[in-house]
């Protein structure tokens, strides 16, 4: 019998009423934005529904719901939404631009790994369990990381476990990976490359896993994570209705950063200083909300404890969009 991995969705209330734009920012609530009849919204990270399930329950006869996910797992769980205002693509959220300009009432990025994949041996994604050294979201495509690492040099191994996992011993973990793969063949389990990380790292903060940065590492750049998610905050821009929300649930600092940066960057007027009386570029986001999970939320979820959601809401006028 299939074990059945399930999943506990973060922030979930919260994440729904900021995108169909009931949030409270600064005590007080907004109103809704949206002022198409028949709205469209993005959940970009489908996972296993839970957003979805919520949204739809709030979204009028005429609303739609668009889904995007790379796992194959995703793709079944949503096959059981029996819907005609829901669709799904089988597609990572990179694929948001694709979508028409100014047509979408607002998009909602859940960023990071579900539990059903932690937790799922056969995924590769944990170092706790014994499996394949896979961590490919979308197992229909691409490079494993045991086939990545059967051939990668030690340097490129380095910077993928220093820029991504933010490991001080990324150095030394890249030589021991290479060391045994001279040794004993590579290595394509997760137990494996666990205990060669464990037998590299001898000091590590308390109740940490030595190989826990390092599995990261792996996970962001083999499903190229980062870089999908500047390309999908950047079609937001695009893609959102003026008026129209982007909340982003991050689990990590880098890309919380990066989504930090890119609000900060697109919510104020910029001046060209060679221009100095040319008009500025005017400011395409407002920041709305930032908000963490609650004491009880992440007592009954550990794993919701390191989520921060950001929510911003589109400027401009419909007729300025259309003429860009």
């Amino acid at each position: 019998m299939e074990t059945p991995w399930t999943h506990t969705t973060v922030l979930l209330s919260e994440a729904v009423d900021a995108l169909l734009g009931a949030t409270e920012a600064a005590g007080q609530a907004t109103e809704p934005p949206h002022v198409s009849a028949a709205p469209v919204f993005v959940d970009a990270t489908f996972g296993r529904g839970g957003h979805s399930r919520l949204i739809l329950s709030r979204l009028p006869a005429g609303a739609r719901l668009i889904a995007f996910d790379k796992d194959t797992d995703a793709l079944a769980e949503a096959a059981t939404i029996a819907d005609p205002r829901f669709s799904i693509r089988h597609l990572g959220f990179s694929h948001l631009g694709e979508l028409p300009a100014a047509s979408v009432a607002g998009v909602l990025l859940d960023l990071g790994i579900s539990s059903p994949q932690v937790d799922n041996p056969a995924r590769g994604f944990s170092f706790r369990s014994e499996g394949p050294l896979d961590m490919r979201m979308d197992t229909t495509r691409g490079m494993s990381v045991a086939e990545w690492l059967a051939d990668a040099e030690v340097d490129k191994i380095t910077e993928v476990i220093r820029d991504y996992g933010e490991e001080r011993f990324a150095g030394p973990i890249a030589k021991a990976i290479v060391a045994r793969r001279q040794a004993r063949g590579p290595i394509s389990t997760t137990t494996e490359l666990a205990r060669v990380v464990a037998d590299t790292v001898k000091t590590r903060e308390p109740g940490k896993d030595p190989a826990t940065r390092t599995f990261q590492a792996f996970r962001i750049f083999i499903n190229a994570e980062l870089e999908e998610l500047q390309q999908a905050l950047d079609a937001s821009l695009k893609v959102l209705q003026p008026g129209g929300r982007l909340v982003v649930i991050s689990f990590h600092s880098l890309e919380d950063r990066i989504t930090k940066q890119f609000l900060a960057k697109h919510s104020r007027e910029v001046f060209d200083r060679r221009a100095p009386f040319a008009a500025p570029r005017l400011m395409q986001f407002k920041l709305v909300a930032r908000i963490k999970p609650g004491a009880a939320e992440v007592a009954a979820n550990p794993r919701s404890r390191s989520a921060i959601m950001r929510v911003a809401e589109r400027l401009g006028s419909l007729a300025l969009e259309q003429h860009a």
